[in-house]
């Protein structure tokens, strides 16, 4: 076979494999767009139910408590019924809670809504990184993983573009557009037409090799191996997935327990990076700029705009994650995420702390005087570009890679659980938080999460950049061998 003919093969698998993960990465776009589409209809909400503040917090961030429950089941779900048809389930819940919220009539229905929409994330978010990492090559993994979160950004771009573009329509997101709704529900009700094309798209690709295997169909995974991801050996491949699918079958939760504070130390790591990546604020911007940059003197349409910029840079830098997480490697990508979004964070910081306060006919304004409004426009913008090129993509792609086969599916949905539940968190909390405080303080926690997040990378995380899924286990098995020897070494006793 002439190379010219080789390399016309490779190019065909490999445009293959981008399209199984495109197709598997839509799951990331209902993601982004499910999350933050509540973004633009938070005060009409508020409005429309007599709502305080941290009731409405509690309305925007009990989706993210169904994320958890999602994220918590999709890894059993999936080994019991395959990951394409988890997906349709994904799919379904989604149409089901975009139509439901869309015509709620009580606050109580709108947060069973928002719970099954948010049950829905959950599944998408353990789903499309777990299976996009079992098909993809490792030479093209982390790559092919960061697809998930680029597909996260264009989905909260699509969700405040669509926003933007109904309260446009509508002349405020409080009026009504078609059919007698609100422009508010209609930026619920279009997120039928993705949660659509998902369920077919779910529909189209090939079944992951690993759950073939595990179900004991050999050939059909073989086939698609040598397929999709052009497998020279694809029967010999059959038989190392074999090896590493009968360890995880008796895996539970048992297995992740640990010498450390009763959980297995990388399990602990991948927690603390799904933290960490929330509590450095990203979705204090992603669900409430709108109303954060009204509460301090922009108008609405000013407020709706700058969201949309934020979400476009939030798209443009993920594909500098996709350019580079395989260059440079993952660990070294974190530490410079940490360095720049704790610089982004404490500029705006001090420019929240410079707000002031006027009363206008009994009505008490909020503004940021010159140059504070661009201080704080700047230190945000520099904070999403810093996490969308690092830590957005990069958390999921170590998530993916860190764990060792035999506890990877329980220790991705532990440490997903982790990141809604830490999500929830900072979500519930920044409405009553920003006005008990103020944005300066809340912001300045924010700095300092991303300040003690370099230190933790620095010390804890280890590079998993070019090694195969099969290959994990003999390094993680040498880390936790070294982190014994340490412990007894402080502790002979």
């Amino acid at each position: 076979m002439s190379e010219a003919h080789q390399s016309e093969i490779a190019e065909q698998h490999t445009a293959k494999v981008i399209g199984v993960t495109v197709a598997a990465a839509v799951g990331g776009f209902l993601f982004g767009f499910d999350s933050s589409v509540v973004n633009g209809a938070v005060d009409s909400i508020q409005d429309t139910f007599g709502l305080a503040e941290l009731f409405t917090g509690f309305a925007v961030a009990i989706a993210l408590l169904g994320c958890a429950l999602g994220a918590w089941f999709a890894g059993r779900l999936a080994d019991v019924w395959g990951r394409k048809r988890v997906m349709l389930l994904g799919s379904a819940l989604f149409v089901i809670s975009a139509i439901g919220t869309a015509y709620t009539q009580t606050v109580w229905d709108l947060l069973l809504w928002r719970v099954l929409g948010g049950i829905g994330i959950g599944i998408a978010s353990v789903i499309a990184p777990a299976y996009i990492s079992e098909i993809a090559p490792a030479r093209y993994r982390g790559a092919l993983a960061s697809m998930q979160q680029l597909a996260i950004t264009l989905g909260i771009f699509a969700a405040l573009l669509s926003d933007t573009l109904l309260q446009d329509a509508a002349n405020g997101p409080e009026n009504e557009l078609w059919w007698g709704l609100e422009a508010w529900r209609w930026m619920f009700l279009v997120g039928v037409v993705p949660a659509i094309v998902y369920g077919v798209l779910a529909l189209m690709i090939p079944e992951s090799p690993r759950y073939l295997v595990g179900r004991n169909r050999d050939e059909e995974a073989a086939r698609i191996l040598q397929e999709v991801t052009g497998e020279a050996h694809p029967l010999e491949r059959v038989k190392e997935i074999r090896l590493t699918v009968k360890r995880e079958a008796r895996t539970s939760l048992k297995d992740i327990r640990g010498p450390s504070f009763g959980l297995h130390p990388l399990v602990w790591v991948g927690i603390w990076l799904a933290i960490f990546q929330q509590f450095v604020g990203i979705n204090a911007i992603f669900y409430y700029s709108t109303t954060l940059w009204k509460s301090v003197g922009f108008d609405t349409d000013q407020a709706f705009t700058t969201s949309v910029i934020t979400s476009a840079i939030n798209v443009g830098m993920t594909f500098v994650a996709i350019l580079f997480v395989d260059r440079i490697g993952r660990r070294k990508l974190l530490l410079i995420g940490s360095v720049g979004m704790f610089v982004g964070l404490v500029m705006a910081c001090v420019a929240f702390t410079q707000a002031i306060t006027t009363v206008v006919d009994d009505v008490a304004e909020v503004s940021l005087p010159d140059p504070w409004g661009v201080v704080a426009l700047i230190g945000a913008n520099m904070f999403v570009v810093f996490f969308a090129a690092t830590w957005g993509p990069v958390m999921w792609v170590m998530l993916g890679e860190m764990f060792p086969n035999r506890i990877r599916g329980v220790a991705l949905g532990v440490c997903t659980a982790a990141n809604w539940l830490a999500n929830f968190t900072i979500s519930m909390l920044f409405p009553e938080m920003s006005k008990v405080l103020g944005l300066g303080w809340i912001y300045g926690f924010f700095a300092f999460c991303a300040a003690a997040s370099f230190f933790y990378v620095r010390a804890k995380v280890e590079e998993t950049k070019g090694m195969e899924l099969e290959d994990m286990d003999a390094a993680a098995a040498t880390r936790l061998s070294q982190f014994e020897a340490m412990r007894s070494a402080k502790d002979p006793h």
